[in-house]
């Protein structure tokens, strides 16, 4: 990954939360989110015994927004890390990403394995190709996702996040896929992310070739009706790492939020199993 980091002053500062004594989780959101993705899984960590510490990335939640039309990945990656080790770890982590943060977590991973313990990918983005052509197309024009997004007031996004999640209902019988807090949590993430966010899908670099050689253990868990990225391509890179395994779930783009009880299950598993192995 090139460092493009002269073509901005990186702030220093990063907005997180650190709960929970043991073992570090550090948990990495997606795009247009912020750390309150892992609001339900972090009381259960905290429960058994272990550290979270969660984010608010680049430009989005409560960290600092560089006033840029168009940021780049490399400026999001170098902002983690540089938040990741002032955190002063003294063992090896595990790391939680969804969507983009799988991106990152993939990223930390490939170039320090020997700081990362264990991944748990989370509907994870990894290749241009897994965005659907007319997503991929919006993204190709770095300004107007971002217009579109800065325009558009909250009550407009929580509609649209309202009929999504009701079109998509939920595998236990439920209205809506996502439960009333998360829709309002998700509408208010969107409208305070910076616009330049927008252009990072359109600019990440491919990783397929890099999954081969990384042996850390992986968790992989995607929604089967996820309709952002594809869910096809989660078995590929299942197939493609070495010590990864899959769980997919009855859900969309979301399932660490839509479906948080199964999904926490399944991270704690992984976390056991992980701790008996080391």
């Amino acid at each position: 990954m090139k460092s493009t980091t002269n073509e901005l002053v990186l702030p220093t500062t990063a907005n997180f939360i650190q709960q929970g004594n043991g073992k570090p989780v550090v948990m990495i959101h997606g795009i247009a989110a912020s750390l309150h993705d892992w609001n339900d899984l972090i009381p259960e960590l905290t429960k058994n015994g272990y550290a979270s510490y969660a984010l608010d990335l680049l430009g989005h939640g409560d960290s600092p927004k560089p006033a840029s039309r168009a940021y780049h990945i490399e400026w999001l990656f170098e902002h983690f890390l540089r938040w990741i080790t002032s955190l002063r770890l003294t063992e090896p982590a595990v790391l939680i990403g969804h969507s983009l943060g799988g991106y990152l977590a993939l990223e930390y991973a490939r170039r320090f394995s020997a700081r990362t313990r264990g991944l748990i990918l989370v509907s994870p983005f990894y290749s241009r190709l897994q965005l659907p052509p007319l997503l991929r197309r919006s993204y190709s024009n770095r300004n107007l996702r971002g217009i579109i997004a800065q325009r558009t007031p909250q009550w407009m996004f929580r509609i649209i996040i309202d009929i999504t999640s009701r079109a998509m209902g939920h595998s236990a019988g439920a209205l809506h896929a996502l439960p009333e807090h998360i829709r309002a949590q998700t509408a208010f993430d969107y409208t305070r992310t910076a616009p330049g966010v927008y252009n990072i899908p359109n600019v990440i670099s491919d990783l397929t070739d890099y999954l081969p050689s990384l042996s850390i253990p992986t968790l992989v868990v995607w929604g089967d009706h996820d309709q952002t990225l594809a869910p096809a391509s989660f078995p590929k890179m299942v197939n493609a790492m070495p010590h990864a395994q899959g769980e997919p779930l009855l859900a969309g783009h979301v399932p660490h939020q839509s479906n948080a009880e199964e999904f926490n299950a399944l991270v704690l598993d992984f976390l056991r199993r992980l701790d008996q192995n080391t």
